[in-house]
């Protein structure tokens, strides 16, 4: 039950906290939380992500400008200088260690993904210049986090990510969140990711997008069916938050904002796919890809994570305006 306890607090935190102290607050702790922005815990000042150099193949690991701030992008700026950059590692900041390496080979792509260029798009977020994660078709990232407090099987689940309405594509599949732990398809309700682009799965949409909708395996859903949610709306936005969340058994929901102002709007809130009951999530983490590793998608991150447990939109609403409070622009 949602007490108006919780709500001063939750409403306290939006400018005193970070998403992950925001969703603990309400009972659904981070179980992997990525940026290559910002730190997403308050009290977190460890690194944030690796780069590694094309000319002599060194690495560096980048941090924070202060604790619980925002990345500090001259380390990248100086180890980079003179030659191309790719970002290998992106750092789980839970303490859990579900970082995102460079993808392994799976069924849909033999090969394997290749990493993002590190230096393909900067931001900035209050006047902080910022590197993204700037996914082209065949690059992306994976973990198994299967045996490290991601959820599996029927759990209940929420996934958030801030991505970008301006550099999108129709490829399989744009998609954060939970997937096969083989690559491999397995299929229905083997996965619980939030997609985005421009992708029209079943057919009947309405315009362009791009749209936030959940690929669950064998499927990229609009809402509760094949038919296309009359309820969805395009977020063609500089940046966009996506929201998804799914309890295993019944229901789950879409949701997606304006990064930089307004509130949320609600998708889809409503039972999920038949035959997609009970889920069988199997753990692994995936970014810019397919659960298969179908790589042809393209997108933008800047900070996700996946929580333990079926958040509130109380919770949800203050993870928004943390975000907009944030201050991403360009």
């Amino acid at each position: 039950m949602i007490t108006l306890t919780l709500i001063l607090a939750l409403l306290f935190s939006i400018v005193t906290s970070n998403p992950c102290d925001i969703y603990a607050l309400g009972g659904t702790p981070c179980a992997c939380a990525h940026s290559t922005v910002r730190a997403l815990f308050n009290s977190y000042n460890g690194y944030l992500y690796q780069v590694q150099r094309q000319s002599d193949r060194a690495t560096k690991n980048i941090g924070l400008l202060v604790t619980g701030g925002h990345a500090n992008s001259t380390e990248q700026d100086e180890f980079c200088r003179g030659t191309n950059c790719f970002i290998v590692i992106i750092y789980d900041q839970t303490g859990h260690g579900n970082d995102l390496t460079v993808g392994t080979p799976g069924g849909a792509n033999p090969r394997g993904n290749t990493p993002a260029d590190a230096t393909a798009e900067s931001i900035y977020i209050r006047r902080n210049k910022v590197y993204s994660v700037y996914i082209k078709p065949g690059e992306g990232y994976f973990h198994d986090g299967a045996r490290s407090g991601i959820a599996t099987g029927s759990e209940p689940e929420g996934i958030y990510m801030v991505t970008s309405g301006t550099h999108v594509n129709g490829g399989c599949c744009f998609d954060y969140g939970n997937a096969e732990a083989n690559r491999r398809d397995n299929g229905a309700a083997h996965m619980d990711a939030i997609y985005f682009g421009t992708s029209c799965w079943f057919g009947g949409c309405e315009g362009t997008g791009p749209w936030v909708q959940a690929d669950l395996e064998n499927g990229l859903f609009s809402g509760g069916s094949h038919r296309w949610n009359t309820n969805q709306r395009a977020f063609p936005d500089r940046f966009v938050t996506a929201m998804s969340k799914n309890d295993g058994y019944k229901t789950f929901a879409l949701k997606g904002g304006n990064a930089q102002s307004g509130g949320l709007y609600t998708l889809y809130d409503g039972p999920l796919p038949e035959g997609y009951s009970p889920m069988k999530k199997e753990g692994g983490i995936i970014l810019g890809t397919g659960g298969d590793d179908s790589s042809w998608s393209a997108g933008t991150f800047y900070e996700g994570a996946m929580v333990r447990g079926y958040p509130s939109d109380t919770t949800e609403n203050a993870v928004h305006e943390n975000i907009v409070a944030a201050g991403y622009g360009f």
